[in-house]
């Protein structure tokens, strides 16, 4: 039993990765995914309050409030980097997605990012909460050339 079980876990592993590094696009992937919305930033503290650990991430890291990380609603996303533009002041920052969120009321009320306390403060005062922003998914150039490598377009 134990022999089914190693072998059924390593195919799903096996048919995860293999989603991720060749099925989505070599430039990256287009996502149903809202580009304008608003956004927060989330604690330990703050995810202790919801009923999570708030240690850990959906992704399986360590949290770190002072992380360039950020949770996205659509797991798709896990593991790629997006681009967070504060539509106030044009600040910007990068955050890698490497957990799950907002909650679904938020998000169906226009939250679609919560950045790291980190990320968060760059673009803006931890003062204001919430703030609207624009969000681009960054290519990723170890996607692109996993790509790449498994369709033979390699010259």
């Amino acid at each position: 039993m134990q022999i089914v079980k190693k072998i059924i876990l390593r195919h799903i592993f096996l048919l995860r990765l293999f989603s991720v590094l060749v099925l989505l696009p070599a430039t990256g992937a287009i996502f149903d995914y809202p580009t304008e919305g608003t956004a927060s930033y989330y604690t330990s503290k703050s995810c202790k309050k919801e009923g999570t650990s708030g240690v850990w991430t959906a992704y399986g890291e360590r949290y770190d409030e002072g992380a360039l990380t950020c949770a996205a609603r659509d797991r798709a996303l896990f593991g790629r980097y997006i681009k967070v533009t504060n539509l106030e002041n044009g600040k910007s920052v990068i955050a890698r997605v490497n957990d799950f969120g907002p909650n679904k009321k938020l998000f169906r009320r226009g939250r679609i990012i919560d950045l790291s306390k980190g990320a968060f403060v760059e673009i803006a005062d931890t003062k204001k909460g919430v703030i609207k922003v624009k969000i681009e998914i960054q290519p990723n150039e170890s996607k692109k050339l996993s790509f790449l490598l498994f369709s033979g377009d390699i010259t």
